[in-house]
């Protein structure tokens, strides 16, 4: 019978072997493996996720049936046992620069589509991964369950994720938003999980916009009232951050700021801060409003691939899963890209 390529095998087509293989040399991660080679490892995750294995005998089992395409995979028969060593002794970051690889060539061909200078817009969030509470030592306990989070900046115009960190659920959003590198000029929207004069001074620094969320105890100087013209725009003002913070600090902050007090649709008001003085009140609140996306994509990765359940519970083996999820999402989204016109994501996956 003549062989017919697999869906599987065409996703998989999408990522540049020999680009790998150059990421398995400098990271040196077939080392002393002589069951599991770095491609079948990731392989075989890849299949994870599509597939809705819920343990590593289940993906041992599911992998296994299929046989038949091995040679065409570059595959063998895989042991849970096997698998479960992978996880926990090969190094993340292999997993981590495949992603990177992946995003720079999915980014290239949404560039070609996209209108020369056009906006750069990211989104910042956390989401919490449930662990096993018996499990997952590394993990402390936070609200007295053990969890892992994902801190993720997205881009809504390619629907994409382009930075990703995985740590324990009681570090916080801002600590983590402190170490990533800014892209200068970019509008960068948050929540109040990013609530740092310190990192607003920084993102100013940068040439970067942002837009957030004012707390109500934040007192402010008002300098200057602006002209309301938008329905749903209550208040639009510039401020001045007090000079002094709590134990007599210096806050870091000591530009104007801009407060667009909106309705939202249930009615309630919302406090919308940004450095940005130049754009309409309704801009700035179409911009916070846009930040529902990451929301959406935390829920279409958790619905549609595997992230809830976790085939290890070492550190090592969830940014392993995580990783390869992120990097499943990529290659979906690639296939979309190919796809005919109206073709969503849901029914690729």
């Amino acid at each position: 019978m003549r062989y017919q390529t697999t869906v599987f095998e065409t996703l998989l087509k999408e990522l540049p072997r020999h680009r790998f293989d150059r990421l398995v040399t400098h990271h040196n991660s077939d080392y002393r493996s002589r069951c599991l080679s770095s491609w079948r490892h990731l392989v075989t995750m890849i299949f994870a996720q599509l597939s809705g294995a819920q343990s590593l005998r289940d993906l041992e089992h599911g992998l296994n049936s299929h046989s038949n395409l091995f040679y065409h995979l570059g595959l063998e028969p895989v042991r849970r046992s096997t698998l479960a060593d992978a996880n926990a002794q090969r190094s993340s970051e292999l997993f981590e620069d495949v992603f990177g690889l992946m995003l720079g060539r999915l980014q290239g061909q949404l560039k070609r589509q996209m209108k020369e200078g056009a906006e750069v817009l990211r989104l910042l969030d956390a989401t919490l991964l449930p662990l096993p509470q018996g499990r997952a030592l590394w993990a402390r306990s936070w609200k007295g369950k053990k969890a892992a989070k994902a801190h993720v900046i997205y881009d809504p115009l390619t629907d994409t994720p382009v930075y990703c960190a995985i740590d324990e659920a009681r570090v916080s959003d801002i600590t983590e938003a402190k170490k990533i590198p800014l892209e200068a000029g970019a509008t960068y929207v948050f929540d109040r999980g990013y609530y740092d004069f310190g990192w607003w001074a920084n993102l100013s620094a940068h040439r970067c916009r942002f837009v957030t969320r004012l707390k109500k105890n934040s007192p402010t100087n008002v300098i200057k009232e602006l002209p309301v013209t938008a329905e749903h725009v209550h208040s639009d003002r510039l401020f001045m951050l007090n000079t002094r913070m709590a134990r007599s600090r210096r806050n870091p902050y000591q530009r104007p700021l801009r407060e667009v007090v909106v309705r939202a649709d249930n009615g309630k008001k919302l406090r919308l801060v940004t450095n940005d003085f130049e754009a309409p009140a309704q801009e700035i609140a179409d911009l916070y409003k846009i930040r529902w996306q990451i929301e959406l994509f935390f829920k279409w990765v958790k619905q549609n691939l595997r992230i809830k359940r976790f085939l290890g519970t070492s550190k090592n083996a969830v940014k392993i899963q995580i990783a390869t999820a992120l990097i499943t999402y990529l290659l979906i989204r690639m296939a979309k890209q190919k796809a005919p016109k109206g073709l969503s994501m849901q029914t690729l996956c």
